[in-house]
């Protein structure tokens, strides 16, 4: 299946996040070819294409990865038959057991391979790897600077235990899928509510006070936003602190409200 007979030059990789490296090899594309995978993402599937104006091509990793480097440059020049330029980071390698790297692009493509050097910021090589282990570190600051934008999440909302309104503070209750989650904890957060961002604390990780389950939840500030269905997105602005047990439901409420008071600050 050819892709787009007009597309002359494309990018490939698995642009997980659309960082800031990978900005430096879109721009220099007219489209992406995207190698997707299965979980653990920064950024999933379609949602990749929020980030970047060019479009998006999508080749499945298990559905290419058995290919020889020959055949993966032939499907390359079949699906886009005008192709004449193809743009890779210094570290980009293909082909069944990955024996496919650069230089054989280059051997083996007719056109031009441009091969982008890595991108570094404050000494950090900047890669979606580094920026998942920053994640989990709760490393928010980093995890954005590397980005180039706030990191973001999406989820469902969900019935969660009722303890919210009636004990402590209400809150969206998420089921978020496919992220990478940052570290279990309290952040200072902006949640998109009815398509409009507003400022939030929200919580992620295992409720060890109360029935430790898992819950992604998020906590308006200052606004009584009422029944709230389908789709919410949030973005995380800061680290607050990390889980930690209560051994009273006032004494949560009460760190629930010093970290209101906290977010404000870190939001303003």
């Amino acid at each position: 299946m050819k892709y787009n007979n007009d597309i002359k030059s494309i990018a490939i990789g698995s642009f997980d996040g659309i960082h800031i490296a990978h900005r430096a090899l879109i721009d220099k594309a007219d489209a992406l070819v995207i190698i997707e995978r299965n979980g653990g993402y920064l950024t999933s599937g379609y949602k990749r294409s929020k980030y970047t104006s060019k479009i998006c091509c999508f080749y499945h990793f298990n559905v290419i990865k058995g290919l020889t480097p020959e055949a993966f440059v032939q499907k390359l020049k079949t699906d886009f038959p005008k192709l004449e330029k193809i743009v890779v980071g210094y570290d980009f390698v293909f082909g069944k057991e990955r024996v496919g790297n650069t230089k054989v692009l280059q051997e083996l493509f007719d056109g031009e391979v441009e091969v982008v050097e890595e991108v570094s910021i404050d000494g950090v090589s900047v890669h979606s790897r580094t920026i998942k282990q920053y994640l989990k570190e709760g490393n928010i600051a980093m995890v954005n600077k590397l980005l180039g934008r706030t990191y973001s999440i999406d989820g469902e909302v969900v019935s969660g235990q009722g303890l919210g309104k009636t004990e402590l503070v209400p809150t969206l209750n998420l089921n978020v899928k496919e992220y990478q989650l940052p570290l279990e904890g309290v952040y200072a957060t902006r949640t998109k509510v009815r398509g409009k961002w507003l400022d939030s604390v929200s919580f992620l990780g295992h409720r060890v006070t109360t029935d430790d389950s898992f819950a992604v939840e998020t906590h308006v500030l200052e606004q009584d936003i009422g029944e709230v269905h389908g789709s919410v997105e949030m973005e995380f602005v800061d680290f607050i602190r990390s889980n930690q047990k209560f051994e009273t439901l006032d004494a949560l409420k009460k760190q629930i409200l010093e970290d209101i008071a906290k977010a404000k600050e870190m939001l303003c």
